[in-house]
């Protein structure tokens, strides 16, 4: 069902974009630009002309082949991926929209239903919650109250179900647009009245957080600029789904510094089964593309982070750690570490994720614990 979903999203998109250049399309059209056999295309025409989201506007007279268009050049679906992550008794969900303000109004009217949310992040188009697994009733209707709200999340073996509850144009999202996300598996609505309350299933995927640190020289390179390249070199293979890249600057003071002594961590989504060779391409990468043979990486299943790992983060940013008590502190939490000195700051920029940029950025902001 996944697949088809897939396949009819990427046959529409195509139809839409050949509406709005030409004005409408034909079988080969179609055919040359999925790359797919005649009938595969015709088979896609017939079907969402079934479904209403196409029309015949030429028949086949003579040499001329028919003609077709989308009835609508507006955008399927305002929502590109949603996706999640899961850390015991709690899930991140992860929503891209196509719309920054689309964003920032879900991740409003969630803050406010409150309900199983614990924490609504944005990060331009991104919305990022936290979320503890189980059910909380969350009242809906018009302002002042919440339009949408997430009222339970439930987990069912290999998936994540949100049970969302909303009205108006968050309805709209929930019975037009989220079934056309990338990441999502399937979605059941009901309505009652105006009401309308949804079941979304997703992947339960494992949160992978990966430190670098030391992979820069007095000559050149920069830790940040590998980390991002790492991300997208990750997130190029199939099972994984980028998340983030961040920027955390450690203490200024210490002697070995290469320049300002920053590190870098990112952040993935993964299926359970792919994290070994995610690890196994991560060391690769970096030691290939590393100028120092000082890098170090820290890869940390999860997105919790408990307070004695928060305090070695706190340590490193106000003092000068040395790498057995990095090494003492990875054991302890079940972080790996591999290469060499840079594995200190590499572990402490997973101590530190998911803090603000605010905090990551400034080394004379206190870190909490």
């Amino acid at each position: 069902m996944r697949g088809v979903i897939k396949r009819r999203r990427e046959f529409l998109h195509l139809m839409r974009a050949y509406t709005l250049e030409k004005g409408s399309f034909t079988v080969t059209d179609i055919q040359n630009g999925a790359g797919v056999p005649r009938s595969t295309a015709q088979d896609w025409i017939n079907r969402l002309m079934d479904e209403g989201c196409v029309v015949q506007r030429e028949k086949k007279q003579g040499r001329s082949p028919a003609r077709y268009a989308t009835l609508s050049a507006l955008p399927q679906s305002a929502c590109r991926k949603i996706f999640t992550t899961v850390d015991g008794d709690q899930v991140q969900i992860f929503h891209e929209c196509l719309s920054g303000a689309s964003a920032a109004f879900c991740g409003h009217h969630h803050t406010l239903a409150d309900g199983v949310v614990m924490q609504v992040r944005r990060d331009g188009t991104l919305l990022r919650e936290c979320a503890r697994i189980g059910f909380s009733d969350v009242r809906i209707g018009l302002y002042p109250s919440p339009a949408v709200g997430v009222v339970g999340v439930e987990r069912d073996r290999d998936y994540i179900i949100q049970h969302i509850r909303c009205i108006g144009g968050p309805a709209y999202s929930l019975t037009d647009m989220m079934a056309h996300a990338d990441g999502v598996c399937d979605v059941a609505v009901k309505r009652e009245g105006d009401v309308v309350e949804g079941a979304v299933r997703t992947r339960a995927l494992s949160h992978l957080i990966i430190g670098i640190d030391d992979t820069d020289s007095r000559e050149g390179g920069a830790t940040f600029a590998l980390a991002l390249a790492l991300l997208q070199y990750l997130g190029a293979t199939k099972e994984v789904i980028p998340i983030a890249h961040h920027i955390v600057m450690l203490n200024p003071e210490v002697p070995a510094k290469t320049a300002g002594n920053s590190c870098s961590f990112i952040e993935l989504a993964a299926t359970p089964e792919s994290s070994e060779k995610v690890v196994e391409r991560t060391i690769m990468f970096v030691e290939d593309e590393s100028l120092s043979v000082d890098w170090g990486i820290a890869i940390k299943q999860g997105f919790r982070i408990g307070p004695l790992l928060r305090s070695y983060g706190r340590q490193v940013r106000d003092g000068i750690v040395s790498r057995e008590t990095a090494q003492e502190t990875a054991i302890r939490h079940g972080i790996p570490l591999y290469g060499g000195r840079g594995v200190i700051g590499a572990l402490a920029a997973v101590a530190l994720s998911g803090l603000p940029n605010e905090i990551l950025l400034n080394p004379e902001r206190k870190i909490p614990l």
